[in-house]
């Protein structure tokens, strides 16, 4: 399996040794004497360099194998920490509490983005913009993550192959009974009946198609622009013979045509990028009936950070989801009011449910280390991975990230509250 390329590594070789490397390390330190939420220890070359508030229920600990690491930080931040633990430069016992940690202290995070590491966002921004997400774009940015392999996702997932989160009723569901609830949460929300016509933006592995269909007995289209979900989804249909219920597409959204009663949308918004907002939601009014009801599930982002998240290169769209981009609520409602009919109708928050999701796909990864080697996923690949996932799931604990359904509704819609108190 091919390496992610780490940019900065190389950039930051020369820098890793001598008075300069030095230099680099005392900066990062500075800025981490400024923690004040948390506890956060380094070990670095057997000593032991305590941050925070010792004491804090909080706590978080680095061991640092490589000097490379302080260059790193120093002219990449976040991105260059990411790169230095994928490298094996550092490691922790609890990956998810580090993060919490900086997450908890975001001004100390900004300002380690705006040192030395401002001088490479130029370059990360014009990087980026190459990804954005016109037909061609899309289509690249999609095969990139999802077209990793199936055999990939099925180590990683539950049964049920969803890859968003799941609404958990009680600590003891386990992951594929929280994914099942949430297929039906949702089925409920858009109040399907059997005479439905449903459409669904982004098919995953089919799971959303094939529970409609077969739990409600609508009729369900569903678009996807990866190939590997495609030919998976396809062969689910056929084995379960609903070909003449659901109808399979490699279309991008913006070439869809027709009319229908609901439309659902599970976290595939986080690949539309900021720019192409008011396309989509257009797009969705335009293909939904006078009485139709959009499902969208999304992760979003702090409304405050919205902007500054507009300008900027995260880890996330570096390594994982190029072309990726969190929308904030508040930047979904203006544009909606602004560029559609749609109303929202009912909004449900459960940003804590994705942190237990990432945890159990934390875990599913750890257990299936040995087998992913074996398929081909060297351990540069794991690191990488185990990244994102405890990345994330810092992120949605310190609630800077959030998971959201919001039920949107045609001027000529009368949603039952079907469900909702559920």
């Amino acid at each position: 399996m091919t390496n992610p390329s780490l940019n900065s590594a190389g950039t930051c070789g020369s820098a890793a040794n001598g008075a300069g490397a030095r230099l680099l390390k005392k900066g990062v330190l500075r800025q981490l004497a400024q923690l004040r939420h948390g506890h956060l220890v380094i070990i670095v070359d057997g000593e032991r360099l305590s941050f925070g508030q010792p004491g804090e229920v909080l706590h978080g600990e680095i061991e640092v194998h490589n000097a490379a690491l302080w260059p790193m930080v120093a002219l990449n931040g976040s991105i260059g920490a990411g790169e230095a633990y994928i490298e094996g430069y550092w490691s922790s016992p609890d990956l998810t509490a580090v993060v919490r940690i900086f997450v908890a202290n975001l001004d100390v995070l900004d300002g380690m983005e705006r040192g030395l590491a401002r001088i490479r966002r130029p370059l990360a921004n014009v990087l980026h913009w190459f990804n954005r997400n016109t037909r061609r774009g899309s289509q690249r940015n999609i095969s990139a993550h999802y077209d990793l392999g199936n055999a990939l996702f099925e180590q990683l997932l539950d049964p049920t192959m969803m890859y968003s989160a799941a609404m958990f009723r009680s600590t003891s569901d386990s992951l594929e009974q929280a994914q099942i609830y949430k297929l039906e949460r949702i089925c409920q929300k858009l109040d399907l009946k059997p005479g439905d016509h449903l459409l669904e933006i982004g098919t995953g592995w089919g799971s959303m198609a094939l529970y409609a269909a077969t739990h409600y007995g609508c009729k369900v289209t569903t678009t996807t622009l990866s190939h590997e979900q495609f030919a998976y989804t396809l062969r689910r249909i056929e084995e379960q013979g609903l070909q003449d219920r659901v109808t399979l597409l490699l279309q991008d959204y913006r070439d869809l045509t027709g009319q229908y009663d609901k439309l659902v949308s599970i976290e595939m918004i986080e690949a539309v990028g900021h720019r192409f907002l008011p396309t989509y939601f257009k797009q969705c009014a335009h293909l939904l009936k006078e009485h139709g009801l959009m499902l969208l599930q999304t992760i979003t982002i702090r409304d405050q950070r919205y902007e500054q998240a507009k300008k900027t290169v995260d880890f996330i769209q570096r390594y994982i989801f190029p072309g990726g981009a969190l929308p904030s609520v508040s930047a979904m409602l203006h544009t909606i009011s602004r560029d559609t009919d749609l109303n929202l109708h009912h909004m449900e928050d459960f940003g804590l449910h994705y942190a237990r999701t990432l945890r159990l796909w934390h875990e599913n990864l750890r257990r299936s280390r040995h087998n992913l080697e074996a398929l081909g996923y060297d351990q540069t690949f794991y690191r990488l991975w185990e990244f994102y996932l405890c990345y994330c799931e810092g992120g949605f604990l310190e609630r800077s990230i959030g998971t959201a359904h919001l039920l949107l509704a045609k001027p000529g819609a009368r949603p039952q509250p079907c469900g909702l108190n559920a």
